[in-house]
């Protein structure tokens, strides 16, 4: 039957031939239990057809479809990462063609990944019972290993029936109490093969052909989305390496102090940056900084200035003040049109003294058993904002078993609140440290941020890059 003839029928998306189909979604345009017309009940000769009904019903029926086909591809334009868009897809799916249950494949053709596979109403252990079936035993397998070239929908309207069905196939199937299943491939002309979504039935059964082609549609916007999703997240991906390559992959060891960091970058790539260098006399220089912006830009920035303080360091890192007037003076010759703020400390661990200097960056915290308090720096513009910068230092003596914390400012900004209120947080996070975390730098570090950013624990979209880097003097 076509789609002219399912719409002429006025048969309603949701309802499989032959079979009852499970209750849907409650979508514009979808639902299973809309009345037939007791104008078209009566017999011909009795109730003789207006002509405009007919149209008035076409109409309806085009107008629902839109309506659906609308409100599905607005919610997943919402979805911004492939974690919430793949759910989408396969829940919209599932109300198109009236199915209950169902997998949804990410492959991508290029072998560049990520590769996922999600389920819809399947717990863990029963997509593990389907992929022991051999993907050759199955069409939407065949699709995924190229044995088939073909972007049209694969349908098994009744796998217990079809004695040609791999037998490992019809007894997972039972198994797992489905009965048919209709799949269709994600592709694009550009990308190639995505993946595929598969569809399961309780029972024997087939969507209409109004079904297939609403989920045809459905189905090449959201390969569209997809494919630009996949972009975005192997940027990210290529980002994230690229800044870890960046920044050191070890912290030096020594003695007197122990050194821990926490880094998360920011979605798009940001321009927060550390370093922990070991310097002559058994001394130690501590750096945070961040530069301004996002993507590689900002990366390639970060680099130079991160380049160059190790550089200013090694030469006169007893100096916190010249080592910043140094990297500001990089700044303006490298990047004139960027500013960037930083804080730099030097640590004699033997006698727990630090001398700090800052440039436009947060103050650090200094957290032990009788005190939580951050180190007053004197006010400063960060650095490439006037065009000779200048700020005295700051020294203090920690005492044994005190930590002391930098940090970034992403830390604040994305608790979401005002800088003051972050600021109280920040130091309430700091002051409740239970004492027996207070021993590893590390612990302190996620206590403050599983304290800090509850909701954010985790997180690898937010627009803001976190540094926290702990030192604590034995």
């Amino acid at each position: 039957m076509g789609v002219c003839d399912a719409i002429r029928q006025n048969a309603p998306v949701g309802k499989t031939a032959g079979v009852s189909a499970p209750h849907l979604p409650k979508v514009a345009g979808i639902d299973p239990m809309v009345p037939v017309s007791t104008q078209t009940d009566a017999p011909p000769r009795e109730v003789p057809p207006a002509p405009g009904v007919f149209l008035q019903d076409r109409l309806a029926g085009w107008v629902s479809d839109l309506t659906t086909l609308h409100e599905l591809t607005e919610r997943l334009a919402g979805t911004g990462t492939l974690d919430h868009a793949l759910p989408e897809i396969l829940s919209a799916g599932a109300a198109l063609v009236g199915a209950a249950r169902g997998l949804l494949v990410l492959e991508p053709a290029d072998g560049g990944g990520p590769v996922r596979t999600i389920g819809l109403g399947l717990a863990h252990a029963e997509l593990g019972h389907i992929e022991t079936v051999p993907r050759s035993a199955t069409p939407y397998g065949r699709f995924l290993d190229g044995l088939t070239h073909t972007d049209k929908p694969l349908a098994s309207p009744d796998i217990l029936g079809d004695t040609g069905l791999d037998p490992r196939c019809r007894e997972v199937a039972a198994r797992l109490g489905y009965a048919a299943s209709y799949a269709l491939p994600l592709s694009t002309d550009a990308t190639g093969r995505l993946g595929v979504a598969v569809w399961l039935y309780d029972e024997p059964a087939e969507p209409l052909e109004r079904q297939c082609h609403l989920a045809g549609v459905y189905a090449r916007y959201a390969s569209a989305h997809l494919a630009r999703l996949l972009e975005l997240e192997r940027s990210r991906a290529d980002t994230a390496v690229i800044t870890e390559e960046l920044l050191p992959t070890r912290l030096p060891r020594v003695p007197g102090v122990r050194l821990a960091v926490r880094h998360r970058t920011a979605e798009g790539g940001g321009g927060d940056w550390f370093d922990a260098l070991p310097l002559p006399d058994n001394a130690l220089g501590l750096a945070v900084g961040s530069v301004g912006g996002s993507g590689p830009a900002a990366l390639a920035a970060m680099g130079r200035l991160r380049a160059g303080l190790r550089a200013y360091a090694v030469m006169e890192g007893e100096d916190p003040v010249a080592v910043l007037s140094d990297l500001e003076l990089l700044l303006r010759l490298t990047e004139p049109a960027r500013a960037a703020t930083a804080l730099y400390a030097y640590c004699e661990p033997e006698r727990r003294t630090v001398v700090l200097a800052g440039a436009g960056h947060t103050p650090p915290l200094v957290i032990g058993d009788r005190r939580t308090e951050f180190v007053e720096t004197t006010l400063s513009a960060p650095l490439g904002m006037l065009s000779c910068w200048e700020a005295p230092s700051v020294e203090f003596t920690a005492a044994p078993g005190e930590t002391f914390l930098l940090y970034t400012d992403g830390l604040l900004r994305r608790a979401s609140d005002s800088m003051d209120r972050a600021f109280a947080r920040l130091h309430a996070a700091a002051a409740a440290v239970p004492r027996t975390a207070r021993q590893d730098p590390g612990a302190v570090a996620d206590h403050i941020l599983r304290a800090v950013l509850p909701e954010d624990h985790g997180r690898d979209d937010a627009a803001e890059d976190v540094v926290l880097l702990a030192a604590r003097f034995d």
